[in-house]
């Protein structure tokens, strides 16, 4: 098996101990940072990359490593890597497609109950010696709607743990499953629909060209006065402009995000020195932390995925796509390439 020179990019710790073990014959080299403009120079002989949702993996950034052959990133999403540019350039992409749905689930649930029980609210409360109990009364979810936007893996697994608590499921999704749904006992509908009749809202969709804004200042006027919009997907699928003005204006009683549009800025506060932030990225950042003051609003910093076994779970396929790439039998790939 030739070596190849392979970097793993925003590994942590554990990551690092994992990797050195299981691919310890091919000596891989770790950052803690994302792949980004500041390292490219130091990691240009590179020809296997393994990155996670932090890093830009676009045409400006590989275009830098000319010796670049295969991508594994540690996440099912693959919005941070441009897929036409590295089929134009024989770069081969790997990700992870199965590796925590009920894990993101069981997130939105503790996000869902964070909010309906105001769990939130009532612990800054105690933090200030505040004991009272005025305006920190919940709601049941029992017999309310919950309106799923994306029903693959991790929102069917929503979908099951919602009749666990006795809810009524509203789900939209290009792909129905009109069997599934009988036996789940859900209803497919229409966006428009689901936003207005829906006491939550759950988002699960990828994040593409097509549900970037899925959420926006026209749509979310239809959402269900006092409902809760929870985002475990992706930052980009809300207008974070939207989300704050319907915050305001009363339409949403709260919402729960493990992911902000422009999260990337947030976690990396050091990216703002040396990138060229669009104004309107600014702004977004700007109403980000907004939301982080506020009392109905719950963040959490894009956990939704770490749990102890989706995590081993995660660094397991990386090294079979990694080693299966190696072999000349790449698994897992999300994109066809030229060569």
């Amino acid at each position: 098996m030739k070596k190849e020179k392979i970097v793993f990019f925003e590994a942590d710790n554990e990551e690092k101990t994992f990797f050195e073990r299981e691919l310890s014959h091919l000596s891989p080299v770790f950052s803690s940072k994302p792949l980004n403009q500041e390292n490219l120079e130091q990691y240009q002989d590179c020809t296997i990359a393994s990155i996670f949702v932090r890093s830009v993996a676009d045409k400006i950034h590989l275009s830098k490593l000319p010796n670049l052959k295969f991508i594994a990133t540690r996440s099912t999403g693959f919005n941070h890597v441009d897929l036409d540019y590295c089929n134009q350039a024989g770069i081969k992409v790997a990700n992870v497609p199965i590796y925590g749905e009920n894990t993101v689930a069981e997130h939105t649930f503790a996000l869902i109950l964070a909010l309906s029980r105001n769990l939130h609210k009532a612990y800054l409360r105690t933090l200030r010696g505040d004991f009272s109990i005025k305006g920190l009364q919940g709601f049941d979810l029992k017999g309310k709607t919950l309106g799923v936007i994306g029903a693959g893996n991790i929102g069917l697994h929503v979908i099951k743990m919602a009749k666990g608590f006795g809810m009524n499921v509203l789900a939209y999704d290009i792909n129905e499953q009109h069997f599934l749904a009988e036996v789940m006992q859900f209803k497919y509908t229409s966006l428009e629909y689901l936003l207005k009749h829906s006491d939550i809202i759950s988002l699960h969709a990828p994040l593409n060209e097509k549900t970037k804004h899925l959420i926006n200042s026209e749509n979310i006027k239809l959402i269900k006065r006092g409902a809760l919009l929870i985002n475990t997907a992706r930052g980009e699928l809300v207008d974070t402009n939207a989300l704050v003005s319907a915050l305001d204006q009363g339409i949403l009683r709260g919402a729960g995000l493990d992911v902000l549009e422009g999260e990337n800025y947030i976690v990396e506060d050091s990216m703002l020195l040396y990138e060229n932030i669009p104004t309107d990225t600014l702004q977004r950042l700007l109403k980000n932390h907004i939301l982080m003051d506020r009392e109905d609003v719950v963040i959490t910093p894009h956990i939704g995925f770490n749990s102890i076994e989706a995590t081993k779970r995660i660094l397991t396929t990386t090294v079979t796509n990694i080693l299966s790439f190696l072999e000349g039998n790449p698994v897992n790939l999300i994109n066809e390439t030229n060569q």
